[in-house]
């Protein structure tokens, strides 16, 4: 699934084909993706001027002009199509389809396709000024680039968990939008097991996390993402991120940190890899 830095990018990439731009046409293909689409989704889009697009956590935000937003998420293969040219798409995935072309948004310049072969992604219609409120955003924890996330706010959420602290930094209500591969590569940077109870981590060490997860988020964003799965940039150039990776989906791997010679272990964490150097995380 795409996480942060992957959704910023396809973000950025959208900017230039849909900010300020009408939606002379919409066709809404099918009834439903993972959940069924707002009652009369097409209507309420078509004539719609698209005011600016935002993110939140993992979600797409579309502002338009008609005081409602369009919320997007793109599940596990969803991808953005601007002018045939694939603004999500992911490696390892199943072929970019035709008949996966759910939501199809034409303007004046361009067109632009939602494509979801396995229709894990999602669409709602929402007031703009009660966004806040709507149930996938409401329970939402501050934004990993944001000012609330700070030093003050992780330390109070780490403080007498049980729970290893990868779960802690998954868990949105606590951080937004960090995924599998930022948190292994932040932890790793930090030195910390991904399976060492959060509670039991030092209050310095727990606030020390804040920067670099900013810092490993900021330079994610940079690379245009990881291409793991399904990511490409709005250009259709996949993200390269992942030549970076220092632990993610390096088994067996020696460690980069310098000075270490530890291996690259993976185990699973409720359901997830996890990969990590137990010489070097404690």
């Amino acid at each position: 699934m795409p996480e942060l830095p992957e959704v910023e990018t396809v973000r950025r990439g959208l900017t230039p084909a849909l900010e300020g731009a009408r939606l002379d046409r919409v066709e809404v293909r099918r009834p439903d993706l993972r959940w069924p689409f707002p009652d009369r989704m097409a209507e309420r889009l078509t004539g719609a001027t698209v005011t600016a697009l935002g993110r939140r956590s993992k979600y797409l935000l579309l502002h338009l002009d008609t005081g409602e937003t369009l919320i997007v998420h793109l599940g596990m293969s969803g991808r953005m199509v601007v002018d045939d040219v694939q603004q999500g798409q992911f490696h390892r995935e199943v072929g970019w389809l035709p008949q996966h072309d759910h939501v199809v948004l034409t303007t004046g310049r361009h067109r632009v396709t939602f494509n979801d072969a396995r229709r894990f992604g999602t669409m709602d219609l929402w007031p703009t000024a009660d966004l806040e409120r709507h149930w996938l955003i409401e329970k939402l924890g501050p934004e990993p680039l944001g000012n609330s996330f700070n030093e003050a706010h992780l330390v109070a959420a780490f403080r007498g968990r049980r729970t290893p602290v990868k779960a802690v930094l998954l868990d949105q209500r606590i951080v937004a939008g960090l995924g599998n591969i930022y948190v292994c590569e932040a932890l790793h940077r930090a030195g910390i097991s991904p399976l060492r109870k959060a509670g039991r981590i030092a209050p310095a060490r727990v606030a020390a996390l804040v920067p670099i997860v900013r810092d490993v988020l900021s330079e994610a964003i940079a690379a245009g993402g990881s291409s793991l799965r399904d990511h490409r940039q709005a250009d259709g150039t996949l993200g390269y991120f992942q030549h970076g990776f220092a632990v993610y989906d390096r088994e067996g791997a020696s460690c980069t940190t310098s000075g270490c010679d530890g291996i690259v272990r993976r185990v699973v964490q409720s359901g997830r890899s996890s990969f990590y150097c137990a010489t070097c995380q404690r």
